[in-house]
């Protein structure tokens, strides 16, 4: 059977996976339905602007920007490889989204290249984080700005992790973060800004955590993560991931972007901890980080 060309674009416009394609300057020329739902942003957005521009601005696992020297999509247009890797997209509201990228040239019938193409795959936890706001909601557990757990549910899950840790010894840790200076971003942008900022760091948190660990919102700009089956190493490790992460988001509001950062207490619970004692010695560590510049975590 032979398709023609409408069926070819309605099977890749309805694809599940963002598709989108660029000339040889990197202008995007085509971004389907799956792009839009997964960046937030619509074709009319995006087509005819270069995916640098306030876009997609990927970057890597240390926050590193991949649009300039590192693109993989640029490295396949000037040596025709294709490339796979994982990167961080920036979404329309602010978050950085985990995607898994695949490149290739596109070239015409005498083999010129005459751009690329990219498929995107949304690697997040947005569908298991979807069904977990929904009981959250149910239960009054909600914390309604950042659809994230409020803190009556932390303090429930924190009591469910101790007695997990005392029958089976399964060790956990958590995360105590606070915006850095957030109180002068509302007073220089408004609050309806510092509540966008709010929720597109519940949206980064979202987007790259595991399904078994949580987040959840402990009151103001502060933040608690609870990583289940974790050591010193890979907490510190993955508290400094969701710090670069933030760090390299952005809010687009008008023509200003509009970054914040954020400082973490990192801390695996002890087998003489309470919960008390497990959020004050991260609260102090989170303090820590503060005195030390900010913008960094610091473990104990």
């Amino acid at each position: 059977m032979t398709l023609d060309k409408n069926a070819y674009q309605r099977i890749i416009e309805n694809l599940n996976d963002g598709l989108y394609f660029v000339d040889n300057n990197r202008v995007i020329t085509y971004w389907n339905k799956a792009a839009e739902r997964i960046t937030g942003f619509s074709a009319k957005e995006v087509i005819g602007t270069s995916c640098g521009d306030n876009i997609l601005t990927h970057v890597d696992e240390q926050g590193q920007l991949l649009c300039n020297k590192m693109c993989p999509l640029a490295h396949t247009l000037a040596d025709g490889t294709m490339r796979e890797a994982q990167v961080w997209l920036h979404h329309k509201n602010g978050h950085r989204v985990p995607v898994l990228v695949r490149v290739n040239q596109i070239t015409d019938q005498n083999g010129r290249v005459t751009g690329g193409i990219e498929l995107f795959t949304d690697i997040s936890a947005f569908e298991a984080n979807a069904l977990r706001v929904k009981e959250l909601e149910k239960l009054a557990f909600l914390d309604h700005l950042t659809g994230l757990a409020n803190r009556s549910y932390i303090e429930k899950e924190l009591a469910a992790r101790f007695g997990e840790k005392e029958r089976y010894n399964l060790p956990f840790g958590v995360l105590f973060m606070d915006i850095d200076h957030f109180k002068n971003f509302n007073d220089q942008f408004g609050h309806d800004a510092g509540d966008d900022v709010l929720k597109f760091l519940a949206g980064t948190f979202t987007a790259n955590t595991r399904p078994f660990d949580l987040y959840g919102r402990w009151g103001g700009e502060e933040f608690i993560g609870i990583i289940r089956n974790i050591g010193p190493d890979t907490l510190e490790k993955m508290g400094n991931r969701i710090r670069m992460l933030v760090e390299s988001a952005y809010l687009v509001r008008g023509t200003a972007k509009h970054h914040v950062t954020i400082s973490i207490g990192a801390a695996v619970a002890k087998t003489d901890d309470t919960m008390n004692s497990l959020i004050k010695r991260a609260d102090m560590l989170l303090y820590k980080s503060k005195e030390a510049g900010r913008n960094r975590l610091t473990i104990g």
